[in-house]
């Protein structure tokens, strides 16, 4: 691993790559500084707890014992949830202020020896080639500032038959319950979102070694998302 913000558990060395924990200059500027801070805490009580994260994690469905990642983990609903199952899960997010509430959450957990916090983001994971069983996002392709090296890194990090679920929510969909403070944030420039398109992602994923099992928008979780769903071959 590169830097580990917060790793007093003895998890396992994964031997990463170094890929300059401190300064991996990925994610959106709007996720940045003081006014990414404010926005995230405005919205930080429907993070905590996510339905959508919770029907993510089944959906990758990890087994005691296995390694997952937690891409773009925020304050960790799908790692506490994927903890509790068993696995040792690498929660992975760029944003400092993420990463210490998440590492805060994890300490008074009974759940803290499954979980490692760590700087990092699509593009640059801090994790080892072909060594992850499963690997989840949940609403953040759209920050990703290059999808195609987010997917290649994805490809890279998973042993064959690693799982891979990215579900980014519908927000502009109308009948998403979020949809109207959605649009009016957009209208006030206060969050940027680069549409993501289903078909895109899995061309692009499939030009790895990767089977995709679904790629389609849908509901999950009462919620309308794009939804991607492969599998390492």
């Amino acid at each position: 691993m590169t830097e580990h913000h917060d790793h007093d558990h003895g998890a396992h060395d994964h031997g990463a790559h170094d890929h300059g924990a401190h300064d991996h200059g990925h994610g959106h500027a709007h996720d940045q500084g003081w006014r990414g801070a404010a926005r995230y805490l405005r919205i930080l009580p429907k993070m905590w707890n996510s339905p959508v994260s919770d029907a993510v994690v089944d959906l990758v469905a990890p087994r005691p014992g296995e390694l997952v990642v937690d891409l773009g983990a925020g304050m960790g609903p799908a790692a506490m949830r994927a903890a509790r199952l068993g696995a040792q899960v690498v929660a992975v997010d760029p944003t400092p202020m993420m990463r210490r509430v998440l590492s805060s959450r994890r300490r008074v957990s009974s759940e803290r020896g499954r979980i490692s916090v760590h700087d990092g983001a699509a593009e640059a994971l801090p994790l080892a080639d072909a060594c992850a069983d499963g690997l989840w996002s949940v609403n953040t392709m759209h920050h990703w500032s290059d999808l195609g090296a987010g997917l290649a890194e994805i490809d890279r990090v998973l042993r064959p038959g690693g799982r891979i679920v990215l579900v980014d929510e519908d927000f502009a969909d109308p009948t998403h319950p979020s949809h109207a403070a959605h649009q009016k944030r957009a209208a006030d420039h206060q969050h940027h979102f680069d549409h993501v398109e289903p078909d895109d992602v899995a061309t692009r994923l499939g030009a790895h070694d990767v089977e995709i099992i679904e790629a389609a928008r849908r509901s999950i979780a009462g919620r309308p998302a794009v939804v991607i769903h492969a599998r390492r071959r």
